[in-house]
């Protein structure tokens, strides 16, 4: 064996040197290794679910938090006295003081533990506060405050510093270095007994709030907080998220895991070196920089760009007289944040809100507008308030922008560019013509990301108005405009863009919202180490804070320069949730549309009548009036307010608003009559009966005097007929008629109304037959019933107030028919009236009238309701099925038509059983059609010929009482030979606006009423007549004025289609006239030849002219 082995060395050891050679080195040059020859010990795999369940351990509350990192987050805390004296003022009767008002009365002493209430009560606390000595040399104290409710911080002087929020959240104040000198200091905490979302009993928010709801104090005390604990848990925090939703393929979240469980390992009870072994461990994937701004300096391109936000309901769970508190709690808050952290931009729309703490919080909206000028504090919107926009009359829509820029402009010298609006309930089709006239390009929402049938398809777009207008919009990804600013905020900003093919960038909105709060010192925490990680590890999108929104949206912009071309949306962004809003609190919705007719009329008066007698005369504009009525009315169309769903305090808000337009305008249009040389109609007929016509066309229709005329016996209805502000009323009589109606019952319950233009049959309150004499058809399809009362099971999936779900549909159950009788004879208007009994509690009565035709003019059956309204969950409607088919129906918007469709082919199209409409809905087929008119409805549904009008709904939550009560509304059936046209759309203003009946002296020739009139295409609507803004005479002082007077008119097109005319302007005294954008600034200038101005709109184009006296 041994001769055999020997010979083998040789050939080995020449095996070597060949290597060594082709190595480059001897055999004597590599190193022992040094890695452990012999296992130490068995090391197994991590168990991955297990370790990432560990991680809840170091920071939670629970069975291990007083062994985990809780117990170092502070490094003292006292409470009680000396340290902490407390004593109280408590208010009577809900009231709300001031600061001054309240620190005049006497305070009790009080303690911790102590309850206070009721709800919405306040409770004004006097706090001595003596910082122990053990704490002076601290690095951080604060004072944490918790009563379960929301709170303002008040100095010995009244200024407030600090918002509270309670419940955890937001509870602390940094104490001032000065307090650190072992004195006893003063201030004040402002209790507000409700909290975030108000004072719902239980979790759930949207209940109607309980009355009764106590808060105990339990928290006041003085916390010497540790800032690399707290830091560490913000670390901590982040990389465990990132080990939780990364990918869990991904080495980043194994990375992350590790670093976590590192952290833990290193962790000692007590030990400070441990917490900043911890905090070592954590720059391994966080960076160094994430304690400061430094963070966000790195040159890697971003593209999540983050900005604080503090969404603010104007009213909804509470009363606008706690909306006015929360501003100044949340926008204090910010401004604190913003002098620790100076990456922090904030933006907050809302013009009412900015004008609510000017006046009631002076030296904090001075605060405000300093940072405003150092362009961290960022107003946005352009508009009053953050309103609906499906129901405001167009010129509300515009009004709403015009006193939203004028104040941005004149209390901080800029306009918006960004229309911004996250939480209204759908988007008027008008909308990108309306922000393009006001000087905005730009929009941003997130609402349809709420849609419960369909997703919808983008992020980034242009969307397109009726008119072929467009502004770039933004819907942000996170899909919330109020972010906790997590890890997965970050990632979803990406995860789910739908416009990624165009441009990748988006905005996250992070913020406390709804009840207000906006940013906290947390949310940009996590932010600074989202970039950190971002820049360190990657994976996570890069965020990016310090810029504004009109930067984002200025990139966006740039890019579309440079050949980007974003994809289209044209026409409305329906909303696919809270139908149910065009119905809910119908009286609300009344004095929407009334405030709003008032406005228009008062306001064509009196521009008429201050221009009436020359440059130098007239009455006098009331500009504040028209200004506070209009406020009013915008405020009250706040997207929670004006669709219904907000808790009953709020419509005892709205009321007495709308109760003070009513009765000043009422004052006014006594005055404007007054100029105008009539009276009040005397009962005994003395002078001349006319009817006052505020609509730019002539009217001829059948009016009801309100008492006997002397010289005509018993006639009591006029034919009112004119084509300017005043028109003639001829007393019918039976020489002077020339034509009739009249009513018969043909058999039992069975009656006949009769006219020239209609005949049709009435039996239990609903129409059985509708037979167009002159067009010689029958309207209503065989065996059905018009004018059928229906009534719907309630019950959405949750959002009562707000929902109204498809599946309700099928519970269908007609009203049972009612006793009718005859209430009026004829021969100029007949009227049935059928009493229908709903349940037990709740009854309609509804009269059908015709009126006898008037030559020249639509004729349609008119239905006028008074309903006693009890109901629990329950949807009453009103149907119409005609003898007409189309795919499509055609409903009234702001300045135009929406077109929508009439069958479920798929689910974009079933989405829409429930849709919004103004004064009318229509549904035609070549040669004929039908239109259904209302005075104060918004819900309609348009069912293969089943023409739909929602009445009234019965939701218990977030007001109890939503709609109980007496409601009184009208609506008609207007059949049509031909396609939808002018009659329709005229009509349904003639119905909504009525004439008034005033008398003047006989023969008189006293004041008159300069004529203004448009001619030409009868599509083209004078919508709008009124002073402007900044005529010298006129002008609040707001901005800068312009000499000489001028009138300001409006005109649409309101069929879609290019549409010419001429605006008579030479009764006016007009020479000069510009066409100008809506907030008045002017563009080109335009003749005036003959007294006429030449008027060319584009379809669906809104267009407006100054005209200079």
């Amino acid at each position: 064996m041994t001769s055999s082995i020997f010979p083998q060395q040789p050939l080995v050891a020449a095996k070597a040197v060949v290597k060594d050679a082709v190595m480059g080195g001897d055999s004597n040059s590599r190193a022992p290794s040094t890695y452990p020859k012999m296992a130490d010990h068995p090391v197994g795999q991590k168990i991955q679910s297990i370790y990432k369940d560990r991680l809840g351990q170091f920071t939670g509350r629970g069975q291990y938090d007083t062994k985990n990192l809780v117990p170092m987050l502070d490094e003292g805390r006292v409470s009680g006295e000396p340290h902490v004296k407390l004593s109280v003022y408590s208010p009577p009767d809900l009231a709300r003081p001031t600061f001054s008002e309240a620190t005049s009365h006497d305070f009790r002493p009080t303690k911790t533990g102590e309850w206070f209430g009721p709800s919405w009560s306040t409770h004004w606390f006097r706090v001595r506060l003596r910082v122990p000595a053990e704490l002076l040399k601290k690095e951080r104290l604060e004072l944490h405050w918790d009563a379960n409710n929301e709170g303002l911080i008040w100095t010995e002087h009244g200024e407030p510093l600090q918002g509270l929020t309670g419940g955890g959240e937001r509870v602390e104040w940094i104490l001032p270095d000065a307090f650190r000198d072992g004195k006893e200091h003063v201030f004040y905490v402002e209790m507000a007994c409700n909290g975030m979302f108000g004072n719902a009993p239980g979790g759930d928010s949207i209940q109607p709030p309980k009355a009764d709801k106590y808060f105990q104090l339990h928290t006041a005390e003085i916390v010497a907080v540790n800032l690399e604990a707290r830091a560490l848990s913000v670390d901590f925090w982040i990389i465990g998220d990132a080990a939780r939703e990364f990918p869990g393929d991904s080495w980043e979240s194994h990375e992350a895991l590790r670093v976590c469980n590192a952290i833990m390992d290193a962790y000692v009870l007590g030990s400070k070196e441990s917490v900043l072994e911890g905090r070592r461990i954590a720059q391994a994937y966080l960076g160094k920089d994430v304690d400061s701004a430094r963070v966000y300096d790195g040159d890697k391109e971003p593209i999540v760009y983050a900005i604080g936000h503090c969404h603010i309901d104007t009213c909804w769970l509470w009363p606008w007289a706690e909306t006015k508190r929360k501003v100044a709690r949340s926008w204090a808050n910010q401004c604190d944040l913003m002098d620790r952290y100076p990456e922090h931009r904030f933006t907050c729309s809302q013009a009412q809100q900015y004008k609510w703490l000017e006046q009631l919080y002076p030296s904090l909206y001075d605060r405000v507008k300093a940072k405003v000028k150092k362009g961290t504090f960022q107003p946005i919107g352009g508009s009053w308030v953050e309103h609906d926009t499906n129901m405001p009359s167009g010129e509300s829509l515009v009004r709403q922008f015009l006193y939203g820029q004028r104040f941005f402009e004149g209390h901080f010298g800029e306009r918006c560019s960004t229309f911004w609006l996250p939480d209204t309930f759908g988007y008027s089709s008008q909308l990108p013509q309306l922000c393009r006239l006001a000087g905005m390009s730009r929009f941003f929402t997130q609402k349809l990301s709420w849609n419960n049938i369909n997703n919808f398809p983008h992020t980034t777009f242009n969307w397109v108005a009726l008119d072929g207008s467009q502004v770039l919009c933004h819907m942000a990804p996170a899909e919330t405009y109020t972010a906790e600013a997590h890890f997965g905020d970050v990632k979803r900003s990406v995860t789910q863009h739908k416009s990624m093919d165009q441009d990748a960038s988006s905005l996250l909105v992070f913020g406390k919202g709804d009840g207000g709060g906006g940013p906290t010192f947390q949310h940009l925490d996590k932010l600074r180490r989202c970039r950190g990680m971002s820049d360190k590890v990657g994976l996570l999108p890069r965020v990016k804070m310090g810029d504004s929104v009109d930067d984002f949206f200025e990139r966006l912009e740039s890019k579309a320069r440079s050949g980007t071309e974003f994809v289209t949306w044209y026409g409305e962004l329906y909303f696919e949730l809270h139908r149910g809003t065009y119905t809910t609190q119908a009286n609300n919705k009344r004095n929407n549309r009334d405030s709003e007719k008032m406005l228009h009329d008062l306001e064509y008066l009196y521009a008429l009548l201050s221009v009436r007698d020359g440059p130098k005369g007239g009455k006098p504009y009331p500009k504040k009036d028209f200004d506070d009525m209009w406020e009013n009315v915008l405020l009250c169309q706040f997207h929670d307010c004006l669709p219904g769903s907000s808790i009953e305090m709020c419509y005892d808000d709205s009321d007495e608003l709308y109760s003070e337009v009513f009765e000043r305008g009422s004052r006014l249009l006594k005055e404007a009559v007054s100029a105008l040389g009539l009276d009040e109609l005397s009962p005994t007929g003395e002078g001349e009966v006319v009817g006052l016509n505020t609509l730019a066309w002539a009217r001829a229709e059948i009016v009801k005097l309100p008492g006997p005329v002397r010289s005509q016996g018993d006639a009591r209805f006029g034919l009112a007929t004119g084509d300017g502000a005043l028109a003639s009323v001829q007393v019918l009589s039976e020489s002077s008629r020339r034509s009739k109606a009249s009513v018969e019952e043909v058999k039992k319950g069975v009656f006949r109304l009769s006219s020239a233009d209609y005949r049709l049959e009435v039996e239990g309150g609903s129409i059985t037959s509708l037979f167009d004499v002159k067009a010689r058809r029958e309207v209503i399809p065989k065996g059905s019933k018009a004018n059928q009362l229906v009534i719907f099971d309630d019950k959405p999936l949750y959002w009562q107030a707000w929902d109204v779900e498809v599946y309700h549909l099928a519970s269908r159950e007609e009203l049972p028919a009612g006793e009718t009788a005859v209430v009026e004879q004829g021969p100029d208007r007949v009227s049935v009236m059928t009493e229908t009994r709903i349940s037990e509690h709740s009854w309609i009565k509804t009269t059908i009238t015709l009126n006898a035709s008037v030559e020249g003019q639509p004729s349609y059956v008119e239905m006028d309701s008074e309903v006693e309204w009890r109901e629990s969950m329950k949807f009453l409607k009103v149907e119409f099925p005609v003898d007409v088919r189309n795919t499509e129906a055609s409903y009234e918007t702001q300045f135009g038509i929406v077109r929508r469709p009439t069958h479920y082919n798929t689910s974009w199209d079933m989405a829409k059983f429930e849709v919004c409409c103004h004064k009318w809905a229509d549904l035609s087929e070549n040669g004929y059609g039908v239109s259904i008119l209302n005075d104060s409805k918004y819900g309609f549904a348009t069912c293969g010929n089943v023409m739909r009008l929602s009445l009234l709904r019965a939701p218990k939550a977030p007001d109890a009482h939503a709609d109980m009560g007496r409601h009184h509304f009208r609506y008609a059936i207007l059949p049509h030979a031909g396609a939808l046209d002018e009659r329709t759309v005229r009509t349904a203003f003639n119905f909504n606006n009525p004439m008034r009946l005033y008398s003047r002296p006989r023969h008189s020739s006293g004041p008159s009423l300069a004529s203004l009139t448009l001619t030409g295409s009868p599509s083209l609507i004078l919508d709008t007549v009124k002073r402007a803004e900044d005529d010298a005479d006129v002008s609040r002082g707001e901005l800068p004025t312009r000499s000489g007077r001028s009138v300001v008119v409006r005109i649409y097109d309101s069929l879609g289609g290019t549409s010419a005319g001429t605006l008579h302007v030479g009764a006016l005294g007009a020479k000069r006239a510009w066409r100008c954008n809506l907030l008045e600034d002017d563009g080109e200038e335009v003749a005036v030849e003959d007294g006429k101005v030449q008027v060319l709109l584009k379809p669906f184009e809104v267009g407006t002219w100054r005209l200079l006296l």
